[in-house]
């Protein structure tokens, strides 16, 4: 644990891991200073526990008392290209992100998540695996309470279960997961890395920069962009795939998961023992069975907490069904390879509704597929005429003005036993705070049905 008594923090992002981060410096005996860009009216209740705790703080700009500090601490939502950040690295002032800060006084066991897709599911269901096998653990980070709101709970020989994005990895210094994962990498995001994916790819292959040989590495064999090995640093490296059998790693078979350690083959489960439909689950649940493993869990708890895990909230959520029609929030599908996954999750025909704030988005991805499962699609938010646009030609497209439209004109135009799924492939700022905040609009529209 480092000595940050009476150290001057400047705090940059006054959202959830901002503030989670200035409450853990003051708590400890620093000087945290929260500085924000954006308008106070964005996050008053933030501002009003900054109040309450004594923090000082500013809102829409940074002052020049922002590099009045022995260091910063920045938020994922602020990009390293920001004039802040540069300025402050040129000023030699050490920039670390929040998980960096935050694992410098974390008494428990690191499980880092990263991934362009899936880590919300993963992070959720390897907290449900390990407290259903008797081990302690806390799921945060990027998803749910940040990591230095967990810190206080976390306590020696307990595991904290951590989302964590590219952007976070961009600023670490001695993160050190006892166990790190990379789930997949898809373009994503690459407006903050230059429009290039091999910058993507370093970024997300931080998650291992600090792992040896207690550590464990767990990576995708299937996809190509994600790296299959640590290098020379001695770290444990097992893979998961769909497609074939590994000597070290987690894999399917005949439907089920085997466990495979030194070539040594196990059988776990039954695909069927996970309720979470899609390849993509399965996938997922490959990668916390070889950390469940990895942490000598047995395999009829790993199997009890398969088959009593119902997924993450806005991820392929089921919400209700009413006269056989299904309704489905999938909310957090911010890219168009989450849409892939959502679309190849069911084999009923399905209403789409898709669009919002568009991040340079190839629909050409999910062309086939939504020609082959896809009955109509309600176009929504900024982007509404790009989706027209392209996919006029492939099947009916309908554009409307509100979440509120598109859910009671696919809940007219559907049919008993086909989908009404929202999965936008899109981020959601154009209309909404943010995709959580975009999932509970349209459940409850769909619950006033």
């Amino acid at each position: 644990m480092k000595n940050i008594v009476n150290k001057k923090i400047s705090i940059l992002g006054a959202e959830k891991s901002g503030i989670a981060a200035a409450k853990l410096a003051k708590s400890l005996g620093a000087l945290p200073f929260v500085s924000d860009f954006g308008n106070p009216e964005k996050f008053r209740e933030n501002i009003e526990i900054l109040k309450i705790e004594g923090i000082p703080f500013e809102t829409g700009g940074h002052s020049q008392e922002v590099f009045n500090c022995d260091f910063i601490v920045t938020s994922p939502g602020v990009p390293s290209s920001a004039t802040v950040i540069k300025n402050a690295i040129e000023a030699g002032i050490k920039v670390f992100s929040e998980p960096e800060f935050a694992s410098w006084f974390c008494k428990g066991e690191i499980i880092s998540i990263s991934g362009t897709n899936g880590k919300s599911t993963v992070t959720m269901l390897l907290e449900h695996t390990l407290n259903q096998c008797g081990k302690r653990t806390y799921a945060g980070g990027n998803i749910g309470i940040a990591f230095s709101g967990l810190i206080e709970s976390i306590r020696e020989g307990e595991f904290v279960s951590l989302e964590t994005s590219s952007f976070q990895l961009d600023h670490i210094d001695s993160f050190q997961p006892r166990i790190s994962m990379i789930l997949n990498i898809t373009p994503d995001h690459l407006d903050r890395y230059d429009n290039r994916i091999e910058n993507y790819i370093a970024s997300k292959s931080r998650i291992f920069e600090n792992q040896d040989g207690n550590d464990y590495y767990i990576f995708n064999a299937d996809d190509e962009l994600t790296p299959k090995t640590t290098g020379d640093r001695g770290t444990n490296e097992f893979g998961f795939s769909l497609k074939q059998p590994l000597k070290n790693g987690a894999y399917y078979q005949d439907g089920a998961f085997y466990f495979s350690k030194a070539g040594t083959k196990e059988f776990i489960c039954r695909r069927s023992d996970l309720r979470l439909p899609g390849d993509h689950n399965a996938a997922n649940a490959l990668a916390v069975m070889i950390a469940a493993k990895i942490l000598q869990c047995d395999n009829k708890d790993i199997v009890k907490a398969f088959l009593s895990f119902n997924g993450v909230e806005h991820r392929l959520e089921p919400v209700r069904e009413i006269n056989g029609i299904r309704f489905v929030n999938d909310s957090k599908a911010t890219n168009v390879d989450s849409v892939w996954y959502a679309l190849n999750s069911f084999n009923e025909p399905i209403l789409l509704i898709l669009g919002g704030k568009d991040k340079g988005n190839d629909y050409s991805r999910i062309a086939g597929l939504v020609k082959a499962r896809v009955r109509k699609i309600y176009a929504i938010g900024s982007s509404a005429e790009k989706v027209y646009g392209f996919f006029k030609e492939i099947v009916p497209v309908e554009k409307v003005s509100s979440m509120e439209e598109a859910v009671k004109k696919g809940f007219t135009d559907a049919n008993s036993g086909e989908i009404v799924l929202l999965s936008p492939a899109c981020a959601s700022f154009d209309m909404f705070s943010n995709f959580e905040h975009r999932g509970l609009v349209f459940k409850y529209i769909v619950g006033t049905l």
